[in-house]
């Protein structure tokens, strides 16, 4: 039998880390993997990811191991997936580097490449040239946008939630030059409670979010950048608004555009599926047909659809995905596929 990935996990007692450590679980080219947990996870008191996670109870349990590199250089770990937050995985991703240990990084870390937009997170590197030469190298890892560079990248910068559904809903128009950027373009996005992870917060408690809809984060939200930056757009050519919907997991953008010229929607149609032909998980439903939540739930997938007004002129596209999948966890498995030269659906159908 052909010798299988190792990888670890560090975060896997978070939302989109467990989501992660399910999904390699069941992979069949990867070993059950490594999972780790940080210093500051240590009051958790759990040793055991069955013990905070019960689900996952039976099998011989699932250990939680401290972080050390000459560990996981033992265990042969190849690829280390980091689950954690921002400041964290800027800090660890040039040891693990330094290792020549490969990475999947699901923070917002490594995504941009621009001063003015990565200046939100006020990242204070040790090592300001290792972090600048890292931030020009790692790949930010849409497979759909970026899969001639996935293979051979150390460091893979996994995308935001938001960002997956408003890059993936509006590449195929703006690559085609038929958005007018000079109207502007605006991005209406609603995700589950999941999206702002496992630790509580004021506007995440249950008597906050349940009966309840509300904006965050206008004009400030981190991962306008993303957008911006992916697109090759100013953030003055599109508004991004973000809402907190009273489900557990889930996004649905609106994305509001206008046409230089009048098109058909036969047009339209045609441009995303010659865009998105042979990519494996975004789906493009025939217009009039809009995507639901509910349709992509646990599932990979980027769902797009569109409607576009008698004028012809006016369009609105609706994209839909699994914030802890497709919007995390699928798409670092995704990543990995890729790297590694297995199949691109593997683990994820």
């Amino acid at each position: 039998m052909p010798t299988r990935l190792k990888v670890a996990v560090l975060g896997a007692t978070g939302y989109s880390g467990l989501e992660l450590t399910r999904i390699l679980l069941r992979h069949p080219q990867v070993e059950k993997p490594v999972l780790l947990k940080r210093s500051a996870d240590s009051g958790i008191g759990a040793t055991n990811l069955a013990d905070i996670f019960p689900a996952l109870s039976g099998n011989g349990g699932y250990p939680l191991q401290s972080l050390s590199w000459q560990s996981l250089k033992k265990q042969g770990v190849e690829l280390l997936f980091l689950a954690t937050p921002h400041e964290v995985s800027r800090a660890l991703v040039p040891e693990a580097v330094e290792q020549g240990i490969r990475v999947i990084d699901l923070s917002g870390a490594w995504r941009l490449k621009q001063e003015q937009h990565r200046a939100i997170y006020g990242f204070k590197d040790e090592d300001s040239v290792t972090a600048a030469d890292l931030t020009e190298k790692a790949v930010y890892g849409l497979p759909e946008l970026h899969s001639d560079k996935i293979p051979n990248a150390m460091v893979i910068a996994n995308p935001g939630c938001y960002a997956t559904t408003v890059i993936l809903g509006l590449a195929p128009l703006l690559l085609a030059g038929l958005a007018d950027r000079d109207k502007g373009i605006i991005a209406d996005s609603k995700s589950g409670v999941s999206g702002a992870g496992k630790e509580p917060t004021s506007r995440t408690h249950f008597v906050s979010v349940a009966d309840n809809l509300s904006a965050y984060g206008v004009f400030t939200h981190r991962h306008l950048g993303e957008i911006a930056e992916q697109l090759h757009l100013s953030t003055s050519e599109i508004t991004f608004t973000p809402h907190l919907l009273p489900i557990p997991r889930g996004i649905l953008s609106t994305i509001y555009v206008q046409l230089k010229q009048p098109a058909s929607p036969e047009r339209i149609e045609k441009v995303y599926r010659d865009f998105y032909k042979g990519k494996k998980f975004v789906r493009v439903f025939q217009t009039p047909k809009l995507p639901e939540i509910q349709f992509s739930l646990h599932t990979n997938y980027c769902d797009l659809g569109f409607c576009l007004a008698p004028d012809g002129q006016r369009l609105v596209i609706v994209s839909c995905e699994d914030n802890l999948i497709k919007g995390a966890a699928g798409q670092a498995v995704q990543n990995m596929n890729l790297m590694y030269g297995f199949a691109e659906e593997q683990g994820l159908l």
